[in-house]
């Protein structure tokens, strides 16, 4: 079985310091980077479990649901990763998110 704890760890990190982030900091960069990395996970989640499908957008569900969103997105992501290559190449996604987002 694939270990993918380092992706759900670099996730829950990201989504603690989201949630413990000022709001000017939300509006600034932060839920703008934690949205784009939700919708990527989503997409390569899609791309895996329905291939040849258009992926659906993750919706915008404002800045305050920013931290749930990766959350969700990163935890569906690491069901569907089958080596630890795609584990660790998603780590770094979050990882880059995280620090674009200053948080």
């Amino acid at each position: 079985m694939l270990d993918t704890t380092p992706l759900t760890k670099a996730v829950e990190h990201f989504a603690d310091r989201l949630r413990a982030a000022p709001q000017s900091r939300l509006q600034r960069s932060a839920a703008a980077e934690a949205l784009a990395l939700a919708r990527e996970m989503a997409r390569r989640t899609q791309a895996v479990e329905e291939p040849g499908t258009e992926p659906r957008e993750m919706p915008d569900a404002g800045m305050f649901a920013a931290a749930d969103q990766i959350t969700v997105a990163g935890h569906d992501l690491a069901l569907v990763l089958d080596t630890e290559e795609q584990v660790a190449e998603a780590v770094e996604l979050v990882e880059e998110a995280r620090k674009r987002a200053g948080v």
